[in-house]
């Protein structure tokens, strides 16, 4: 499943809010005997950051990948280099190859991998500063994407990013509430 997203306001970091989102996660993966992964480039180990937090996150959070060039997606997670040739990083496949990498090479259940252009330079027409790909997997019910447009600079851009993707995984936890 592919879901789409506009322009989303990139305007300040909230710790409390990181904080909130990986609490509740915790409790939810906690809940249904499941561990996290993260894939991250532009984040650079923010959303790992977030999720270590908060205390007892080794009961649910098993680690994380720092992917920020395309040989550590290829070598730490297995994006092949053609789909990095065609797609470019910053794309839905790549996403989607992130998250599916870190399960496999963590053989844990659930993943989210965020790639993006941060910024201040990298932008195109196509995909200007503030693009960022997600991809939610879970081993039992598959994995899920989505894109947003995050205005701000780069530090805005990366914090909004790292609370979009906690969001998401606690999204796709209750999406398939029944399915594992």
């Amino acid at each position: 499943m592919s879901i789409s997203s506009t322009s989303t306001d990139a305007s300040t970091w909230d710790a409390e809010a990181a904080a909130g989102l990986a609490i509740g996660l915790g409790t939810s993966l906690r809940a249904r005997g499941l561990r996290l992964v993260t894939a991250e480039s532009c984040t650079a180990g923010a959303v790992a950051a977030a999720c270590t937090s908060v205390d007892g996150a080794s009961a649910w959070f098993w680690g994380g990948f720092v992917t920020y060039t395309l040989d550590a997606k290829q070598r730490l997670l297995g994006v092949p280099r053609q789909l990095l040739d065609r797609h470019g990083a910053v794309s839905e496949p790549v996403a989607r190859a992130m998250a599916e990498g870190a399960l496999a090479a963590s053989g844990v259940e659930v993943a989210v991998a965020v790639t993006g252009i941060a910024g201040p330079g990298g932008g195109e027409v196509l995909q200007p500063v503030g693009t960022v790909w997600f991809a939610w997997a879970l081993r039992a019910a598959g994995t899920e994407t989505a894109v947003v447009r995050l205005d701000g600079d780069r530090h805005q851009v990366r914090a909004a990013a790292c609370l979009r993707a906690l969001a998401g995984v606690g999204e796709m936890l209750t999406s398939s509430q029944g399915d594992g």
